[in-house]
């Protein structure tokens, strides 16, 4: 207990005072004076200093990369390489603003919410194919580089609707290609079901191909289909240039995107220099360059259909290349340095002795030290011990040395390498 003399505790007893006197003032303040008033806080930043030009002066980043993505137009330009896109006729819209004020005015209609009013999805896709449908395929194929890869300054609008399905059962069930959707390889094994609308008369070329991961010229593509001289719409009758070959994306690279492209033939075309022995497994012969091939056969050749869809690995795609290819299958991954471990030193401090024995022992030798103790724990006959339900609760002996209690704390705790023991 503190003594005092007579001055100094009378000014303690007068600070006291003042101290209880001054924070009930301060609530005071607050609680009258505060507290109706909105207070407006700024922070100020005392000692920046502004890197490069002030906010006022420097370009945004969509002015700096319409800078870094400009083209000089009298040099690099669009060509529109296939057909014109169907307009709608007068008669079709005064059909569809009539169905439209029919809808409108009906008080029936009205009456109905409109979340409960079911819709044809079959028939408002019918009519956004006829009417947006092919611009808007064609911004997304923009969007995911597609036409840019394979006809590098030319386009054209898709005119043509493919319908692409592949089965997955024998129950019917398929998954359909449509712009960009992912199919993973497994589901991509079998042949495709390819439809769409077309003249009996006509002859069209159907092409398979990814402009992803050719490992021997990066220019190039593979492809994976190639049907040439088809009579209408009967896929199954035209002429097998190069028989399918499913989707084999690469591990570790990511998404490859497989297009279909169907051409109208002015003509009959003789596409013997193309054709492959069935099936091709060499994936030096399935070297396939889109923008070479439409040169040569321009004249005759009028793309104006487009599908793709993005595929990743998958472990099919392993199994593929043993069995089929037999070549081994390609892997890219990060090949991580090896951790630095610094030289030895006679007396070590401030570190435990059992982790810094570790870094310095062959890793071979630690994986069998780990082994060895799970096979202790471990027996073909007996149901192993079931684990502790209070772990820090048990008591370790005190003579334990310290880094030894950790190590039986995270063998309790299933804590670091422990975990390899289960």
């Amino acid at each position: 207990m503190h003594q005092f003399s007579k001055p100094d505790f009378g000014k303690w007893c007068a600070f006291k005072h003042i101290q209880i006197m001054g924070s009930t003032a301060l609530q005071t303040i607050i609680k009258d004076v505060l507290v109706p008033m909105k207070i407006c806080l700024r922070q100020v930043r005392y000692g920046h200093r502004l890197r490069g030009k002030p906010p006022t002066i420097a370009l945004t980043l969509k002015q700096r990369l319409e800078l870094l993505n400009k083209t000089d137009p009298e040099i690099s330009f669009k060509v529109n390489i296939g057909f014109s896109t169907p307009k709608i006729t007068l008669q079709q819209k005064n059909a569809w603003m009539v169905n439209r004020k029919t809808k409108r005015f009906n008080t029936n209609v009205e009456e109905v919410n409109t979340e409960q009013m079911p819709a044809n999805l079959e028939k408002i896709r019918e009519i956004w194919l006829k009417t947006r449908g092919p611009k808007d395929i064609l911004t997304i194929s923009n969007h995911y580089g597609i036409l840019q890869d394979l006809f590098g300054d030319a386009f054209f609008v898709p005119v043509v609707p493919l319908e692409i399905d592949y089965t997955l059962d024998n129950d019917g069930t398929f998954v359909r290609v449509y712009t960009g959707n992912v199919i993973k390889p497994a589901e991509a094994c079998n042949l495709p079901d390819v439809r769409y609308e077309a003249k009996e008369n006509s002859l069209w070329t159907l092409v398979m191909c990814t402009p992803d991961g050719n490992m021997e010229n990066s220019n190039n593509e593979y492809c994976h289909w190639f049907l040439g001289n088809i009579p209408g719409n009967r896929v199954e009758q035209g002429e097998q240039i190069i028989d399918y070959l499913r989707p084999i994306p690469v591990r570790g690279v990511g998404y490859y995107r497989y297009i279909f492209i169907l051409y109208k033939q002015n003509q009959r075309i003789d596409y013997t220099e193309y054709k492959k022995t069935q099936p091709c497994l060499q994936l030096q012969e399935r070297n396939w360059n889109t923008l070479e091939f439409y040169r040569k056969y321009q004249d005759d050749l009028t793309p104006a259909g487009l599908a793709f869809f993005q595929s990743d690995w998958d472990p099919t795609v392993k199994e593929f290349y043993h069995s089929a290819l037999n070549a081994p299958e390609p892997i890219f991954q990060y090949d991580f340095p090896k951790p630095y471990v610094k030289p030895q030193t006679w007396f070590p401090l401030k570190e435990a002795f059992n982790y810094y024995l570790d870094k310095y022992k062959d890793p071979k030798d630690v994986m069998k030290e780990f082994l060895l103790r799970k096979l202790k724990t471990v027996h073909p006959l007996k149901v192993p011990k079931p684990p502790l339900k209070y772990p820090n609760a048990i008591a370790i002996d005190s003579k334990v040395p310290s880094w030894l209690k950790v190590e039986i704390q995270k063998e309790r705790l299933g804590w670091g390498r422990v975990n390899e023991l289960k």
